[in-house]
């Protein structure tokens, strides 16, 4: 990505999403080269390192982008043990209630 910022990044495929949005041979564009088509919203930036692929999903077949991986970090996890420390509560039966007056 180069020295791209996030909230460059966003605003860059945010117009391209709008031009693709009401120019259908700009959506051609974008579907078939990405970079050719963040190339014509800003022709300053270069992307390198970096592919980006828009895909039409005006059809029946809906894509959904899954987010990023995080990956888990195990040595943060607390292991059934300490989970039973820090849960609360006791393993004694609740108190008895008293009824009457």
């Amino acid at each position: 990505m180069g020295k791209w910022k996030k909230e460059e990044l966003e605003q860059i495929l945010s117009e391209v999403a709008r031009r693709a949005s009401v120019d259908a041979e700009f959506r051609l564009l974008a579907v078939r080269d990405g970079t050719a088509a963040i190339a014509r919203v800003n022709p300053k930036i270069s992307v390198t390192d970096l592919q980006i692929r828009f895909v039409d999903n005006s059809g029946p077949i809906k894509t959904i982008p899954l987010p990023d991986l995080i990956e888990e970090i195990e040595e943060n996890e607390l292991s059934e043990s300490d989970l039973e420390h820090v849960s609360g509560g006791t393993d004694a039966p609740p108190p008895t209630t008293v009824s009457g007056g």
